[in-house]
């Protein structure tokens, strides 16, 4: 039965960073429902679809009641792009969770080209007697001891969708972890008091087949980067951002094009060809979710920069994005994100670093002069080898307390 909706007096900026939090969730949970077989995980994403498109319509109503002027209406218009893009998000997780839920066709290996890109994400609902039953998040420190954060709970009909410190884990909640492998199973066990079982993935027996899978993996990660990268644009007023955006979503149309080829040539050798149409639905839904990153990032691209509604939700959502410089003598002064290990001890992910390189050419001619260019390089999904060094520039991405432990490292002020 569709919910009625009606306007409400919220602000467009508490609307805007309740729809960030429930998209980047829905995209973790929507990827994980394939990854688990879960019809749990799908249905919860589902679920969230639903409660996105009672906010995007509220979101639009109160947009509508700001916009009195022609002003008005042009820097209002790069809030209405992000709403819609957030919606595209949304509807594309929706398809990829019916693909568990509506029992369509996926080949059986994809669930072993999916780890290395989806972070292992279980539901585990709180037990009476458990450990962590009554215990509040800070007491637990879950983080610090495991590396495993709780992303949002479900307790009754109720989303919880920024647990903090203080929230406390009442018996029969649905609380949704996510982090390593080795710390989900111990926090499983203390929060269910039930052994956790990793879902077993076959190997892939075609070639094809095995490069379609790869494809749509890269795809996953690249549109979930663009969206990164577009509310970073959108944050910071960054042109170079946004065209980043632009970048990677050229670089998935060419995957989905591969993919595609692959895909039709594994369909001749498949027993059940219908069983593709799963990741058929995968890959497009993908696709859908990088178009909608520059959609995000369009204000930025045609000048009409950032309307401050914008900065100030995604500074207030569930984990935000923060830039900072390496400053001369720190902890990342000449270390490298891996052998620092700036994940595991701040909980920060580096998706991006800017960095000044400086070149000086001897021009052909009679005087013989040398010049110097400046030039701004962008190293997108820095890896752990990447080398850092003071003037870099970081743009990382986790929860507000997260950021101020990587701000001790790079000896960044607030």
């Amino acid at each position: 039965m569709t919910r009625a909706v009606g306007y409400e007096p919220r602000s467009v900026k508490q609307l805007l960073a309740e729809m960030k939090d429930i998209a980047e969730l829905m995209i973790d949970l929507s990827y994980s429902a394939v990854l688990l077989g879960s019809d749990e995980v799908a249905a919860a994403v589902l679920d969230l679809e639903a409660e996105m498109d009672v906010l995007q319509l509220r979101t639009r109503m109160s947009l509508l009641m700001a916009a009195r002027s022609t002003d008005d209406a042009e820097a209002l218009a790069p809030v209405l792009g992000i709403v819609g893009a957030t919606e595209k998000i949304s509807d594309a997780t929706g398809d990829i969770a019916k693909v568990v839920v509506e029992d369509i066709g996926l080949p059986p290996a994809m669930r072993a080209a999916l780890p290395a890109a989806v972070e292992t994400l279980v539901r585990a609902r709180v037990a009476p007697d458990a450990r962590f039953a009554g215990r509040t998040l800070g007491g637990i420190d879950l983080e610090s001891e495991t590396g495993v954060r709780a992303i949002a709970i479900r307790r009754g009909e109720e989303w919880l969708m920024n647990p903090d410190r203080d929230t406390v884990l009442r018996p029969d909640d649905a609380v949704f972890l996510r982090g390593p492998e080795a710390g989900i199973a111990g926090v499983y066990r203390s929060t269910t008091g039930e052994h956790y079982a990793p879902p077993e993935a076959p190997d892939p027996t075609i070639a094809d087949l095995d490069r379609a899978m790869d494809s749509v993996v890269l795809m996953k990660n690249m549109s979930e980067l663009g969206v990164d990268l577009a509310y970073g644009a959108v944050l910071f007023d960054s042109e170079d951002l946004a065209h980043e955006v632009v970048s990677l979503e050229a670089e998935v149309d060419h995957l989905q094009s591969r993919f595609e080829a692959w895909t039709l040539q594994a369909a001749t050798r498949v027993d059940e060809p219908v069983s593709l149409r799963g990741l058929v639905r995968l890959a497009r839904s993908t696709e859908v979710i990088s178009d909608a990153a520059v959609e995000i990032s369009e204000g930025v691209l045609r000048g009409l920069g950032s309307h401050p509604v914008i900065a100030e939700a995604v500074k207030e959502s569930d984990e935000v994005i923060v830039r900072l410089s390496v400053e001369s003598g720190s902890a990342l002064d000449g270390a490298t994100l891996g052998g620092r290990m700036v994940r595991t001890e701040t909980g920060m992910g580096v998706i991006a670093v800017r960095r000044t390189t400086r070149e000086t050419v001897t021009a052909a001619s009679v005087t013989d002069e040398s010049v110097t260019t400046v030039r701004d390089d962008w190293v997108v999904s820095p890896g752990p080898a990447t080398e850092l060094a003071a003037g870099d520039v970081l743009l990382a991405k986790g929860p507000q307390t997260a950021a101020e432990r990587l701000r001790a490292l790079a000896g960044t002020v607030p």
